[in-house]
């Protein structure tokens, strides 16, 4: 037994992948870093490139919780008290107290009578979709959903899928529409924050369509939210694009591996669902939970965000993300407005997103570009993440580097 035979398929299709620029070749690995100091943010050591420190502006770490003295006290002492890890799954002796405690303060937070969470956001995801998918369901997607969502459509055996343009509510009421008669069900899935471009579904408005749709339905239309970049980084006091838009999901997935700074993902809704995601998705029946250091750390981190201290980052990451699109704009640079951190730098070209990539690199500075085909032609674009431990100076160095190459 061997794998002679498949080494040149697999080869192959490597080489295929390269090809066509979905290659994400060899990692970056982080060493070490360094403290914020002289004004400057944290910078971080990469393997390979010697004692140069970069500043990070690729991090899903909003708020910087990762490094809150208060969210690493929390972990540690789990980690001394209940392991390193949970040792079974759920429903066998893999539950202990911060799981139960975390999952009811995610509820609270939320608004919703019960929380359940899952290993990543990805598998909370695909371990969710499916579960409210029969053969009598048409599912409803926006054309610019996370990979995630894609992968659990495939997973899932629907009557039927529709995709509506992104965010475009007239193309979604005139598939609602069409099928009226056709199916008992409707699940319509989004994204709140869109990962490449930091903009948010109207989720008032796809309440209201649906609204007008749903008496039509034997069993409904369901709305499922996937926030896990707007959780905790939008919205006045970081309850994401449901309380920035004033509109509420069916069912919220969000994670903890984002603005909250830990790992992890995480359903909320009501009790019932929630009873019946625990007796039926295979994700989290049959998968280890996150650790119990990682459930303390990350009810530490939500305790942060309900508090005084985390409206003011929520606030100074605001401030930044306006402060860094009104600084790309003076130099010329095309991006999207909005609050959210993610400010996309659109380039447009695909030769043209890679140099910049580069320059950037160079500059001790690590960005993603974002070239055709994981993005459509003529959207090529630089994704910038602003972080509540960026600094002013910070921005200011990312801002004249970029006049640099223009």
């Amino acid at each position: 037994m061997s794998l002679k035979k498949l080494e040149p398929l697999l080869t192959d299709k490597l080489t295929e992948l390269q090809q066509q620029g979905l290659c994400k070749g060899n990692e970056k690995v982080i060493t070490g870093m360094k403290a914020a100091d002289g004004g400057f943010g944290p910078r971080y050591f990469l393997e390979g490139y010697g004692d140069r420190a970069f500043l990070r502006m690729n991090s899903n770490s909003y708020l910087g919780l990762t490094l809150h003295p208060q969210v690493i006290k929390a972990e540690t002492a789990a980690a001394e008290k209940f392991g390193t890890g949970p040792g079974a799954v759920r429903f066998i002796s893999g539950t202990y107290l911060p799981h139960i405690e975390l999952e009811q303060k995610l509820a609270q937070f939320h608004g919703r009578e019960s929380a359940m969470l899952f290993s990543s956001a990805y598998t909370t995801m695909t371990g969710v979709l499916p579960q409210f998918i029969s053969n009598d369901t048409l599912v409803v997607s926006d054309a610019l959903n996370h990979n995630c969502i894609i992968n659990a459509i495939r997973l899932s055996h629907p009557a039927g899928k529709e995709i509506y343009a992104h965010a475009d509510i007239d193309a979604l009421d005139k598939i609602l529409e069409a099928y009226k008669g056709q199916v008992k069900r409707v699940c319509l899935v989004t994204d709140g924050i869109f990962s490449m471009r930091g903009d948010y579904a109207p989720l008032d408005q796809i309440n209201a369509c649906c609204k007008r749709h749903e008496d039509a339905y034997e069993q409904g239309i369901i709305t499922i939210v996937d926030d896990s970049h707007g959780v905790g980084a939008f919205g006045q006091s970081g309850r994401g694009t449901e309380e920035y838009t004033q509109g509420k999901a069916d069912i919220l997935i969000a994670t903890l591996g984002k603005a909250f700074g830990v790992n992890g993902g995480y359903v909320v809704s009501n009790s019932v669902a929630i009873a019946y995601l625990r007796e039926t998705s295979p994700f989290y029946i049959y998968s280890n939970p996150i650790t119990p250091a990682e459930a303390a750390a990350a009810s530490a981190a939500l305790d942060i965000v309900t508090s005084d201290e985390g409206l003011r980052l929520l606030e100074k990451l605001r401030a930044f993300s306006v402060r860094l699109r009104s600084g790309l704009e003076k130099l010329g640079f095309e991006t999207l407005q909005g609050e959210h951190p993610i400010v996309p730098v659109l380039i447009r070209d695909t030769g043209k997103t890679s140099a910049l990539v580069a320059h950037l690199l160079t500059n001790n500075i690590l960005a993603t570009g974002l070239n055709y085909p994981v993005v459509p032609q003529g959207e090529q674009e630089i994704r910038l993440q602003v972080s509540a431990e960026h600094t002013e100076k910070d921005l200011d160095y990312l801002l004249a580097k970029l006049a640099d190459f223009k």
